[in-house]
């Protein structure tokens, strides 16, 4: 009988105690490669989000929370500029583009953005790849929108759809969520037009709806002005006055020299905007590191946990074979007498205990596949990045080696015993 043939006899007479061990050593290597895949996919997909800007200007508390409310939606900006001062901002260097930006309003908890034409026309949301549309055309009057490719999945919205914003965007972004938005003004009195629908580029503005920036100060100054005369039908962009026209954001990018895409006055330009007290500046590049330096420390924690998880493992395999040796005391010393030595018997045990870690890894690796797939889906939905699971098979293969190294310590002990196992108590009589 060769010895594969009695490892294999072996774990399948225990089974249930083999198939437990071998999930539980798959749990654990999914986990640690599913956080190693998603900490490098999620890095990426945030670093797609900024575009070909070189700058975001707000007047958000600080650089970074302009970032993640200019560009990730992740809060209504609280503070406003006025056009004013965008005005001054557009005159005051040589621009490729200057594009406002005005964020407060939503559509069923999806983030509005009100801006210009020149958004879908200059803007580019992935360095070299202009915006593209699945369906229809950028907005070319007020009162026009276009969705986002995750936004049109997610509401249901096509062409031709007609819509009223809401003010505000709800805590609870659940779709259809009545409870969470029935609190917020919807602007009735004006209707919008789905007009296109984006294809995917993988950032968040995938999640978001656009329409002109002119069309948001007539329904806000409407309300302001109904609120005085109830009359009020109507309010055309030529009733508004200075004080209506407020934006949050602007997109900046430098001319750059040919072939290059850092201009050479980057660094002074980026100085002198930084003087003006009355506006944050971001480099949005320059954000998005400084917010994985600080998730860093989060993530070294879930690797951690991830590790002890996989430690865990290793001690089950130790438990569940040395739980057996009892059980195996006359099938080892049936062993013996028939001629296999100590060292024979030592090896059976442990390489009982590397099998079981090898299948379990593997079984890890498929799960984490379907595990990072889950975790991209949820990504998606919620904050609509594209998060693309790649395992690195650099990363595969140091999890595995671990995982083969832990198991092969964890049969130690339970293969001492077996080789210090005693023939003649083994031979004696159950009972």
């Amino acid at each position: 009988m060769s010895d594969f043939t009695i490892i294999f006899r072996s774990l399948t007479s225990r089974l249930f105690s083999t198939v437990t061990t071998v999930a539980t050593v798959a749990v654990a290597v999914a986990l640690m490669l599913v956080l190693l895949t998603m900490r490098e996919a999620g890095k990426k997909a945030f670093e797609r989000g900024s575009g070909d800007m070189h700058f975001l200007v707000s007047a958000d508390a600080s650089p970074l929370v302009s970032v993640l409310n200019g560009i990730f939606y992740a809060n209504p900006p609280r503070r406003p500029l006025t056009w004013e001062r965008y005005q001054q901002l557009q005159r005051a260097f040589p621009w490729t583009y200057a594009i406002p930006t005005q964020l407060g309003d939503s559509y069923l908890g999806l983030p509005v953005m009100a801006t210009s034409t020149e958004f879908f026309t200059r803007f580019q949301p992935n360095p070299g790849e202009p915006w593209s549309f699945a369906s229809g055309r950028a907005f070319e009057k007020s009162f026009e929108v276009v969705v986002g490719s995750s936004a049109a999945a997610s509401s249901g919205l096509n062409i031709g759809d007609v819509v009223y914003l809401t003010h505000g965007i709800a805590q609870s972004r659940q779709l259809g969520d009545a409870s969470a938005n029935e609190a917020l003004h919807v602007h009735r009195d004006f209707a919008y037009t789905i007009v296109g629908i984006l294809a995917p580029t993988g950032g968040s503005h995938d999640r978001a709806l656009f329409t002109d920036v002119a069309s948001t100060w007539i329904i806000h100054a409407h309300d302001v002005r109904k609120k005085a005369d109830p009359a009020i039908t109507t309010t055309t962009e030529a009733d508004l006055t200075d004080s209506d026209r407020k934006i949050t954001g602007v997109y900046l990018k430098l001319i750059a020299p040919p072939g290059s895409s850092i201009p050479t006055n980057f660094q002074q330009v980026f100085d002198m905007l930084r003087r003006d007290s009355s506006i944050t500046v971001a480099q949005p590049g320059q954000e998005i590191a400084t917010l994985f330096k600080i998730v860093s420390n989060i993530d070294r924690l879930f690797i951690a946990v991830a590790a002890v998880v996989m430690l865990s493992s290793g001690i089950s395999i130790m438990l569940a074979l040395y739980n057996s040796m009892e059980q195996r005391r006359r099938q080892i010393a049936v062993l013996r007498v028939l001629g296999a030595s100590r060292g024979r018997v030592f090896g059976l045990i442990a390489a009982e205990s590397i099998i079981i870690g090898l299948v379990g890894a593997l079984a890890g690796t498929v799960l984490s596949i379907a595990g990072g797939f889950i975790a991209a889906s949820a990504l998606r939905d919620r904050l609509g990045l594209v998060i693309e699971p790649d395992l690195n098979p650099r990363s595969i293969v140091a999890v595995l080696l671990a995982s083969i190294v832990l198991a092969a310590l964890a049969g130690v002990i339970p293969a001492l015993v077996a080789y210090r196992a005693s023939v003649s108590r083994g031979l004696r009589p159950l009972g």
